[in-house]
């Protein structure tokens, strides 16, 4: 590039810097939603609330507002936001080698496949990118070893789900939701799915009484996050695990919100002392930083993969493994299973002292800092969502799911005095919405 070319790209990059500058204050909340509202497809229904930074438990608006975030990016910022430890480790990354693809071996990979599969306890790991890739590969890994391993007859492998399941929006997860908005004309649908009752252990022993010799796993939600944080009764993993041992069939877990210690324990299974044959991990498993998530399995299940048989061009890349060995680094130095135990307990007890003030809120459920409370009102009234926007004015964000429940789910680095101050903005919120 010659002189005065040189000074025309700088001249010009100099003027779109100003304009930037000169827009900024024009640049509200609303400019942005409108932006998306033209130029994004409809898929989503977010509060009306434009973020631009985090850090811990804040996020700020872009017009400087801060607030609580009490959704945590669906448990994906299970470690707070911008956590210096990950942002150091993906930009040290970013800054040597981000992808090669799985056509070549890299310094990242082993070293976080270690890392992941000694922490959880399985021989090997199986790296994608989203958690529906994730619950994806699950299937595949299943039917391969029911097909390779315990015999079924080609094309004959089923598996058994829960009703008001949520595993993610591929045409193959959605082929098994009852969720008339996931799948209402998306057919045709994948076969090979039975749906039972969540936490009826009677419903899933009676098909595998029935259908064992046909059935490849169970593929189920320790807790139901989407569905409303249902918490199953006590003993059901137990007695889902014992079951599947019994007749030969893969217990898969679906721990990509529960899992990385939402619940308080590193993965919800671990309430009931279970190890799933097949562990579906994504989410915080990056900290939110980047897309990682992971499929996990001893080598009598994952060896029926080789190569050639699954892949992706990003899963395993060094960015992403970098990030998720930071990431699980956070998890065990700052103990924040155990933190999200103890403030989850004292979280669901200062919530049930509202009732005694209203009729609005009525029930409060979860397990560590994955709970949801109910609201008074019909799953079709605009309560809940009316809710959440007077909880947004007053400092905190949450979002109902499936109408009247809104579920909470802050970083599980909050601190006591800042989840005590999230309640009595909620206490607040709640006694002045029935003004």
């Amino acid at each position: 590039m010659g002189e005065a070319e040189d000074y025309n790209y700088f001249a010009k990059f100099v003027k779109i810097k100003n304009d930037m500058s000169q827009n900024t204050e024009t640049r509200n909340s609303q400019y942005y939603i409108d932006l998306e509202h033209e130029h994004g497809a409809h898929n989503y229904h977010p509060l009306p609330v434009v973020l631009e930074r985090g850090e811990g438990v804040h996020v700020w608006d872009v017009e400087g507002k801060q607030y609580y975030d009490f959704l945590s990016a669906y448990s994906a910022v299970n470690q707070g936001h911008s956590h210096l430890k990950i942002v150091q480790a993906l930009t040290d990354q970013a800054q040597k080698l981000a992808l090669t693809s799985r056509a070549f071996h890299n310094s990242t990979l082993g070293v976080y496949e270690k890392k992941i599969t000694e922490l959880f306890g399985f021989d090997k790991v199986l790296p994608m990118n989203s958690g529906a890739e994730a619950v994806e590969t699950a299937v595949k890994l299943a039917r391969k070893w029911a097909y390779e391993k315990k015999g079924v007859a080609d094309n004959h492998a089923k598996i058994v789900v829960c009703e008001n399941n949520f595993h993610g929006r591929t045409t193959t997860i959605v082929s098994f939701s009852n969720d008339p908005e996931a799948h209402h004309n998306y057919g045709p649908f994948t076969p090979g799915f039975i749906k039972i009752p969540y936490s009826d252990i009677d419903a899933l022993k009676k098909v595998f009484e029935t259908e064992a010799e046909n059935i490849a796993a169970f593929l189920v939600e320790p807790i139901q996050g989407e569905a409303g944080v249902f918490v199953p009764h006590d003993g059901y993993l137990k007695q889902v695990s014992e079951l599947c041992k019994q007749y030969n069939v893969l217990f898969i877990a679906d721990e990509v919100q529960t899992g990385i210690a939402r619940t308080g324990r590193l993965i919800a299974c671990h309430h009931e002392d279970v190890q799933p044959d097949i562990l579906i991990l994504g989410k915080a498993l990056s900290g939110g930083m980047y897309p990682v998530s992971a499929v996990l399995a001893n080598n009598e299940i994952m060896n029926v993969i080789h190569p050639g048989q699954h892949g992706s061009t990003f899963g395993g890349n060094p960015l992403a493994c970098a990030v998720a060995i930071a990431s699980l680094d956070v998890v065990e130095e700052e103990q924040l299973s155990e933190r999200a135990e103890r403030l989850g307990k004292l979280f669901r007890e200062e919530i049930k002292k509202i009732f005694e003030k209203t009729d609005l809120i009525h029930l409060v459920r979860g397990k560590g800092l994955l709970n949801a409370i109910i609201i008074n009102d019909s799953q079709d009234s605009p309560t809940a969502w009316n809710l959440c926007l007077d909880l947004m004015k007053n400092g905190l964000l949450a979002k109902p799911t499936h109408g009247n429940i809104i579920r909470l789910a802050p970083p599980l680095v909050i601190s006591e005095e800042q989840l005590l101050d999230c309640v009595r903005i909620i206490e607040k919120t709640v006694l002045e919405f029935q003004k």
